[in-house]
């Protein structure tokens, strides 16, 4: 068994540095001087955006001595952090438990028994609500075969995002983003990015985007009025709250494969939708940044692909 950190060259260096691509087809409408990118995170080697914050979570648990070559790195996921857990976790000889909701997609169940990861299928009625739930059962059952990481309550998650994702934000934009735009589920990604923006640019303005209500098709997206609120959420670093239907979303994710050659998924496609209508409304100059969250390739057998793009 290999225990070894990143080295040189490993798979982990390989995450981050995501390309920021400039919208145009979807944003030819906007007014002169009014710009939208989205950082490319769906290119990272996990398929998503959760490749940052699972690497820094294992990092950590490791360096503190919580996960050790005997204990299974344990968690609760929709799926993405859980395929990047897998996927690092196999990497450097660590065992992954997942909890999961037993509707979570089939492509991301094979992509999880791809990587060695146990899964724990849990009520697909009570989404990763439930899976934590059973996460901690678990981890208070039996403490010494399981290291729980909770990505929902762990600081790992967020500052992961403000050490890289918002310093490759700004250098890539030259310093001149002025808003960001982001979907809410563990809230790392928002938080973490916002928070380490604001310290390039105090001035800038940070959105935060759910879903319009509890019942959505937006997978790793929260509405968090009705949801288990992540301990690592600060409601203070948006400025505006905005929501997005998942018609909106899955509108745009359609015509973001169509016309901007962009293969994501429905969370990438609300984060667009809310950084377009945001866009409309500003005054140039304006540069939007959003994010793709994850590979569309891992909803390919879903209905929604065969509908208008507009």
């Amino acid at each position: 068994m290999v225990l070894v950190m990143a080295n040189s060259g490993s798979l982990l260096d390989q995450i981050g540095r995501t390309p920021l691509l400039r919208l145009t087809r979807l944003a030819s409408d906007l007014p002169a001087g009014v710009e939208v990118w989205a950082k490319g995170e769906h290119l990272n080697p996990g398929g998503s955006v959760k490749d940052r914050a699972a690497k820094r979570i294992i990092e950590a648990a490791i360096a503190s001595g919580a996960l050790t070559p005997h204990r299974s790195l344990l968690d609760a996921t929709s799926g993405n952090t859980g395929i990047a857990y897998a996927m690092i976790g196999a990497a450097l000889g660590y065992r992954v438990t997942l909890c999961l909701p037993k509707n979570a997609g089939a492509e991301r169940k094979r992509l999880l028994r791809a990587y060695g990861a146990e899964i724990v299928e849990t009520n697909p009625l009570e989404g990763t609500d439930g899976a934590q739930v059973q996460a901690r059962q678990l981890a208070d059952q039996d403490p010494g075969r399981y290291c729980y990481v909770d990505q929902y309550n762990n600081p790992a998650n967020w500052t992961a995002h403000a050490e890289t994702t918002a310093p490759e934000i700004w250098e890539q934009s030259g310093g001149r983003v002025t808003h960001f735009v982001a979907g809410l589920g563990t809230t790392g990604t928002f938080v973490g990015t916002a928070r380490g923006l604001k310290q390039f640019n105090p001035t800038l303005r940070a959105v935060s985007i759910q879903p319009d209500g509890p019942l959505h098709g937006l997978e790793g997206m929260k509405h968090l009025a009705t949801a288990c609120l992540p301990g690592i959420y600060d409601p203070s670093v948006a400025d505006t709250e905005a929501t997005v239907t998942t018609e909106e979303a899955l509108k745009t994710t359609r015509r973001l494969a169509r016309e901007e050659g962009l293969l994501v998924g429905p969370s990438a496609g609300a984060n667009v939708f809310a950084a377009l209508r945001l866009a409309r409304s500003l005054t140039p100059p304006a540069l939007v940044v959003t994010v793709l969250c994850d590979t569309g390739s891992r909803y390919l057998d879903a209905p929604w692909w065969e509908g208008s793009p507009r």
